[in-house]
């Protein structure tokens, strides 16, 4: 099994990067975040990695860190969770926010990613709530609900998920949604 891969990047497109090492070419298929945080072509990269075989495909899946590729393994262990709708699910919000939004069972939260139906939804809680709620007081879970409602705001002003989810890394976590909404609209404003 492939566990990591360290390369140049060849080709970066919206879905999979093609990472050259000692001149053989991997197809890698990653989330849009990380697309986003990979370097121009030329640059060097370093993935985690995990390999999903089938019986007539072997695909690569790459993470920027280790957490991230432990919880997109966690997502495809819910049945009807392949690799790719676990790779959509990433590429909707920060693992914090999916690990809150599963530890506190929002699945009105969950049913809002494309092609996570409520019976997906509810499975992905109740096959992953007791492994997210660790560590995660109730406290957190209103700090979620104004997240959530921060990033529904700055959608609808036209901004993309990735952008939302760079400007809230930047805020501070426990503040109200009002307070979320202006930090993260100066830290976009100044891009």
């Amino acid at each position: 099994m492939i566990g990591s891969v360290k390369g140049k990047i060849v080709l970066k497109t919206e879905k999979f990067l093609i990472l050259e090492t000692n001149g053989v070419g991997y197809k890698i298929n990653v989330s849009p975040d990380t697309v986003s945080k990979a370097k121009k072509v030329g640059d060097e990269m370093m993935l985690w990695i995990h390999t999903h075989v089938r019986e007539d495909i072997l695909d690569l899946y790459g993470f920027l860190d280790h957490s991230e590729l432990e919880f997109f393994e966690m997502l495809i262990s819910v049945s009807g969770i392949g690799p790719k709708g676990a790779l959509t699910i990433l590429g909707v919000a920060s693992i914090d926010t999916l690990r809150k939004a599963i530890s506190t069972s929002d699945i009105s939260y969950l049913t809002k990613i494309s092609g996570i139906g409520k019976k997906t939804a509810e499975k992905i809680v109740i096959e992953l709530r007791d492994k997210m709620a660790e560590g995660i007081s109730e406290k957190k879970g209103s700090s979620l609900r104004d997240e959530l409602d921060a990033m529904e705001a700055l959608k609808s002003l036209g901004y993309s998920q990735n952008e939302i989810r760079e400007a809230l890394k930047k805020v501070l976590p426990n503040t109200d949604t009002n307070t979320k909404i202006r930090e993260a609209l100066k830290t976009l404003g100044n891009k």
